[in-house]
């Protein structure tokens, strides 16, 4: 998940002040450079999935965790139908439809054994408060490629992936995306071109930055690219990881370390 907490933290300067330039010259971090509502929810699900994966109640703790994390930062962010979800401390979903289950849907594509199974778990953790049908399918889009990319899967198996079994259309390069692209929340306008993003990348850097270039909504964008790149080029370059980390409140830290450490010792084993 760090890939889409990098890409959250770097796209979050220009998620409403478009850039303007190209995308190989802006800088990655500036002082404005701060992480957001995608990254506490994606630590959130992470948190859940380390407490509950394999466990009956998984939706419930999916829930109690984003209640928890969001109203520790509660000025992250948030939409606002999320925001009184989480203020109301509700738990019956709205049927969204927003860019919010595919940003923070990540961690279940590093922990999924099959890929049926990281569809399963997307739509788990969508549904809380994503239930739309296209809520749902922008999570599991995200999750089934992470998955893929973490098992070896070359860009045309995710390409054929994506659009074959969630119906995306990732025909269009993203120069030509980019011309009249404007900010897009939901989940059928800014995830098939977060994906393509990450198809036009030749590395983990410029996954992030070509979701950036788009003038869209930059910092979930980013994270959703980020997060798929991180899986197929082999993680985050240290150098890059380094810099967003020393940006996350110390308790976001320590939740972040874990879930990677539990991780490395073998989710359900």
């Amino acid at each position: 998940m760090l890939g889409a907490i990098v890409g959250d933290i770097v796209g979050s300067v220009y998620e409403f002040r478009p850039l303007e330039g190209d995308w190989e010259n802006f800088p990655l971090f500036s002082e404005k450079s701060r992480f957001t509502d995608d990254t506490v929810m994606t630590i959130a699900v992470a948190e859940a999935l380390r407490r509950g994966y394999g466990k009956d109640g998984l939706h419930d703790l999916i829930i109690d965790s984003m209640h928890t994390f969001g109203r520790q930062w509660l000025t992250a962010g948030y939409g606002q139908k999320f925001y009184r979800w989480l203020t109301r401390r509700q738990r019956d979903p709205y049927n969204s439809f927003g860019n919010g289950s595919a940003m923070r849907v990540s961690p279940v594509g590093w922990v999924a054994k099959s890929l049926e199974e990281a569809e399963r778990l997307a739509a788990t953790s969508a549904a809380v408060t994503h239930n739309h049908p296209e809520g749902i399918k922008g999570a599991q889009a995200v999750a089934g490629a992470i998955f893929l990319a973490r098992s070896g899967a070359g860009r045309g198996d995710i390409l054929r992936y994506v659009t074959e079994q969630h119906g995306y259309d990732l025909s269009r390069p993203l120069a030509e995306i980019r011309v009249g692209y404007r900010f897009d929340e939901t989940c059928q306008g800014s995830v098939p071109e977060a994906i393509t993003a990450f198809l036009e990348s030749r590395d983990f850097e410029e996954a992030v930055r070509k979701a950036v270039w788009l003038r869209g909504d930059a910092d979930t964008q980013a994270a959703i690219a980020g997060s798929i790149a991180e899986a197929f080029y082999g993680g985050v370059p240290e150098p890059i990881a380094t810099e967003a980390l020393a940006r996350l409140d110390k308790e976001l830290h320590e939740s972040c370390l874990a879930w990677h450490l539990w991780l490395r010792n073998g989710p359900g084993a």
